[in-house]
C-alpha cells in the first residue's frame, strides 16, 4: 500500500514538472524574437522600386543611404542568427530595414523630380540648339567656311541628331551628354562666324556709297548697270535705277575676303565697267563679260599691301575677272569670277555694252538686318 502511495506521489510529481515544463516552453516560445521578415520584405519592394525609377541616376546620394541601411540590416540579421535563439535580438535589424525602406522611397520621388526636371532641361537644349542651327544655316549658307569649321559643325549636327533621338527613347542621359557636346560646338561656332561676318560686314559704308552713287546715275542717264551682291549670291540688272532682272551667282570659293593676288580665288569688291564682250569660241564658258580688274584703285590698294608687307614684292594682283556661263551649280567654284546659268546670260547679254558700269559689293543690306531676318 505504501509503495503504491509513493508511485501516485511520484507520478504526481512528475506530471506537475511535465505540466510546469510545458508551461515554461510555451513561455519560451511566445519570448522568441519573431524574425524580421515583414520589414527586410517591405526594404526589398521598395529598393526594387527605386531602382525601376533609375534612382541610381537620378537619386545616387539617397539611393546610395537605403542601400548602405539594407546591407547592415542584413549583415546584423546573419550575426543574430549565429546566436541561441531565445538570445537573439532583432530590434537593430528591423530598424535599419525601416530606414532602407525610407530612403528608398524617398530616392524613387526624387529621382522621378530630377528625371522631369532634366528632361524638361533636355528639351529646352534642343529646342534652342535647333534654332541656332538653322541660324547658321540660314546666315552662313554661301558664307566660306573653313573645313576645319565645316568639319566641327558637322559633328555637332550628328551629335544634335543622336541627343534629339536619345530624348525620344527616353535615354535621358545618353541625350544630356549628346545635347551638351553638341552645345559646345554649334554654339562656339556660331559666334565665330558672327564675329567672321561682322569683320566682313566693315566694308559696309563703302558698298553703301558705291551703291547709292552707281544707282543715281542710271536714273539720272536712264542706264543700265551690273550690280553682284556677293553675300546674297545675286546679280541684278538695274535700267534707269530700277532692278530689271534678278540672276544667281556662283563667285569664288573665297569670295569674303579681300581680293589681294592673283590666284587667291576671291571674288574682288568696287566699281568697274565692261571692257569685252565674248561668246562662242571667244570663251570656254558659254557667254563672257570681262571687266577692267585690275582698275587704278585696285593696283593702288595692291602697291600698298606690298609696302605694307601684307603680300611679297613678288606678287601680281591678278586680272580676267568676268561675269560668265555655265553657273548655276550651287556652289562657289571659280577663280574669282561671277559664274551665271547660260539661260541668265542670254537675257543679261543683249543689254550690256562696252563701258556698262559693273559695282560689287559685299551685301545691299546691312548686317542687322541680316542677323535680324529682315
Amino acid at each position: 500500500m505504501a509503495g503504491k502511495k509513493k508511485f501516485i506521489v511520484i507520478l504526481l510529481i512528475a506530471t506537475i514538472l511535465l505540466f510546469v515544463a510545458g508551461i515554461s516552453f510555451l513561455v519560451i516560445l511566445m519570448t522568441l524574437p519573431e524574425p524580421p521578415d515583414k520589414e527586410i520584405k517591405m526594404a526589398i519592394e521598395a529598393l526594387s522600386n527605386a531602382s525601376s525609377g533609375q534612382a541610381r541616376v537620378y537619386s545616387p546620394e539617397l539611393y546610395s543611404k537605403a542601400e548602405a541601411a539594407f546591407d547592415s540590416a542584413m549583415a546584423i540579421w546573419k550575426r543574430e542568427n549565429t546566436k541561441i535563439i531565445f538570445l537573439r535580438n532583432y530590434d537593430e535589424v528591423t530598424g535599419y530595414a525601416r530606414l532602407a525602406q525610407q530612403k528608398a522611397n524617398e530616392a524613387a520621388i526624387n529621382s522621378e523630380k530630377n528625371s522631369k526636371n532634366l528632361k524638361e532641361r533636355i528639351r529646352q537644349k534642343i529646342s534652342s540648339l535647333e534654332k541656332t542651327n538653322a541660324e547658321i544655316t540660314r546666315i552662313f549658307l554661301g558664307f566660306p567656311i573653313s573645313n576645319e569649321i565645316r568639319s566641327r559643325l558637322s559633328r555637332g549636327r550628328m551629335l544634335l541628331k543622336e541627343a534629339e533621338i536619345a530624348f525620344r527613347n527616353n535615354q535621358l542621359l545618353k541625350a544630356n551628354i549628346k545635347i551638351s557636346d553638341a552645345e559646345y560646338l554649334l554654339e562656339s561656332i556660331y559666334e565665330k562666324l558672327i564675329t567672321d561676318i561682322r569683320e566682313y560686314f566693315k566694308s559696309f559704308p563703302d558698298w553703301q556709297k558705291w551703291l547709292n552713287n552707281s544707282i543715281n546715275t542710271s536714273r539720272k542717264n536712264k542706264s543700265y548697270l551690273i550690280l553682284v551682291d556677293k553675300y546674297a549670291h545675286k546679280c541684278y540688272l538695274y535700267y534707269a535705277g530700277s532692278k530689271k532682272y534678278e540672276f544667281d551667282a556662283d563667285l569664288g570659293r573665297n569670295w569674303a575676303e579681300d581680293k589681294k593676288i592673283a590666284g587667291d580665288r576671291v571674288t574682288p569688291e568696287g566699281m568697274y565697267k565692261i571692257i569685252a564682250k565674248y561668246q562662242g569660241s571667244a570663251t570656254k564658258y558659254y557667254k563672257a563679260l570681262k571687266l577692267d580688274y585690275p582698275n587704278e584703285e585696285d593696283i593702288e590698294r595692291f602697291k600698298k599691301a606690298i609696302l605694307d608687307g601684307i603680300i611679297p614684292p613678288s606678287s601680281k594682283p591678278g586680272d580676267g575677272i568676268e561675269i560668265h556661263g555655265d553657273g548655276g551649280k550651287g556652289t562657289d567654284w571659280t577663280d574669282g569670277c561671277i559664274a551665271l546659268r547660260n539661260a541668265d546670260m542670254d537675257k543679261l547679254f543683249p543689254f550690256v555694252t562696252t563701258g556698262t558700269p559693273v559695282i560689287i559689293i559685299g551685301s545691299e543690306k546691312r548686317l542687322d538686318e541680316i542677323l535680324n531676318n529682315k
